[in-house]
């Protein structure tokens, strides 16, 4: 069975935990301080409406983020959708990095997430006074303090890299990063099982076993995977790739009716740990 096909099968197979290494959301214990967040005033309307197809609570606890934790996201872009939540949920005794874009990048879209992101920081400083914001691209800057890191999490970001040709310099910087027995949280547009992993995910979607591979490539420990995020609607054969979905929609308003009953894609939602 080829290396991708026997990753994939593993995977599956955790994630409806039928191996000691599973882990399904909602096994650890609801954080009550987790959930005000979630459901807290901080957060904007346009990014609380994508919570029926995200699963903040869940994913996070998924992943192990505790109130003490460090964590680092990766590219939380202008609209800060993850940042609304860790922010306020680490102030007090953890500490959230956003590694946002490269500063001087060339890319405009790069320097309007970049702007994005410091004039949502700076319009609530009392919330958002102790996120650290630093650079990345791929390996070229130090998304934390070498090993300082509990956590790393990545979300729908290595289609990109892959069309970029970064993937193991990304996922390099963060085994870096990240503390010995450091947990890598990502997720992504789940791509088929049927057709073979185009190398540059043109279409958005990557395999399962594509990324645990790459994940396992740059020495991470595959935990476990959940399926929180799962949308069986999804059929991932769109005429813009996943972008034809919502909240996107490629296409205006042609098929709108469609793809809004589809719903955003369906993701897989995966967790490593760099060895201890």
């Amino acid at each position: 069975m080829p290396p991708f096909s026997r990753r994939f099968l593993l995977s599956a197979v955790a994630a409806f935990g039928l191996l000691p290494l599973a882990q399904t959301a909602g096994a650890q214990a609801r954080d009550a301080a987790l959930d005000k967040w979630v459901a807290g005033s901080q957060r904007s309307q346009a990014n609380s409406v994508r919570d029926r197809y995200r699963h903040p609570a869940e994913v996070l606890a998924f992943f192990g983020v505790r109130p003490d934790s460090t964590v680092v996201e990766i590219l939380p872009g202008a609209g800060g959708y993850w940042t609304e939540i860790l922010a306020p949920y680490l102030q007090e005794k953890g500490r959230y990095i956003a590694a946002n874009g490269e500063k001087d990048s060339p890319s405009a879209e790069v320097r309007k997430d970049n702007a994005g992101l410091a004039a949502k920081l700076a319009a609530d400083p009392k919330l958002y006074d102790k996120v650290e914001v630093t650079e990345f691209a791929a390996d070229k800057h130090e998304i934390a303090p070498s090993g300082s890191a509990d956590f790393v999490l990545t979300f729908r970001n290595i289609h990109n890299w892959m069309k970029a040709g970064t993937t193991s310099q990304s996922f390099a910087a963060f085994y870096k990063a990240l503390k010995p027995g450091g947990i890598l949280g990502v997720e992504e547009h789940r791509g088929r099982t049927d057709q073979p992993q185009d190398p540059q995910a043109k279409s958005g979607y990557v395999r399962q076993d594509a990324a645990i591979a790459l994940a396992e490539g740059a020495g991470f420990k595959f935990i476990g995977a959940s399926e929180v995020n799962a949308n069986p609607k999804d059929t991932k054969d769109y005429p813009d790739g996943v972008w034809t979905l919502p909240p996107t929609y490629k296409l205006g308003d042609v098929d709108r009716a469609r793809y809004q009953a589809i719903g955003e894609s369906d993701r897989f939602v995966l967790k490593f740990q760099k060895p201890k």
